[in-house]
């Protein structure tokens, strides 16, 4: 998926899938909030519609949050930056009459300016999608499907998959990911995680390989 999307826009499925950012905190992401040296990365703001006109405005619920920036996605950022140097936006808060503010973007279009969530996902993400044989070419006439799960949000799912299946806990992926309650982190992905029997397993298989180096095997293990 990454491969076909744009290079314009191609980083920001490493800014998606590797810090777990919403669509509309990617697009407003700004030089100053990424801190490679202390790899972190400060979400403080996004990019959304509103009565048709682009804003800027705090995250969802208004909760700002540090996000781990792995050296990976770093690097990627930085050589994106090199080859598409990043752009000052100026965009009204919160509303369409608010005050103007100016944020230097690392994602914008071709010829300046914010990217808008709807023009994105027909015109760069669901071509990819399709690119990457995820979707099938709508008929002649026809849309794309509708679906969240075709969504940049996927993008979440996946950075969500990933910590879980590297045994992160849940309240620090919930600080991660801008929820406000960790339980509605585990309700949304406890399909993620590994079951009581899976955890069975490996506690007791975990004690059976330590013992095999010991003197007396598993039976000293079975004897504790």
């Amino acid at each position: 998926m990454r491969s076909a999307l744009p290079a314009r826009y191609r980083a920001m499925a490493d800014v998606g899938g590797g810090c777990g950012l919403r669509q509309g905190e990617i697009f407003g992401l700004a030089v100053g909030a990424v801190n490679g040296e202390t790899g972190w990365v400060h979400v403080d703001c996004q990019v959304k519609v509103v009565n048709g006109h682009l804003v800027f405005s705090p995250p969802k619920r208004g909760k700002e949050r540090d996000v781990p920036l792995p050296d990976s996605v770093a690097h990627v950022l930085k050589q994106y930056s090199e080859e598409f140097p990043p752009v000052d936006v100026t965009l009204p808060w919160l509303r369409p009459d608010g005050p103007l503010v100016t944020k230097r973007l690392l994602f914008s279009l071709a010829g300046g300016g914010a990217v808008r969530r709807t023009d994105f996902n027909t015109r760069v993400w669901k071509p990819a999608l399709v690119a990457a044989g995820v979707l099938e070419e709508p008929k002649p006439g026809e849309r794309h499907q509708a679906a969240r799960e075709h969504g940049m949000h996927a993008l979440r799912h996946f950075y969500a998959s990933v910590l879980l299946d590297a045994d992160e806990n849940v309240k620090a992926l919930s600080t991660y990911l801008g929820h406000g309650d960790p339980g509605f982190t585990l309700r949304t992905y406890t399909h993620l995680m590994p079951s009581s029997e899976g955890w069975t397993w490996k506690a007791v298989d975990g004690v059976y390989k330590a013992s095999d180096s010991a003197p007396d095997g598993p039976q000293a293990a079975q004897g504790q």
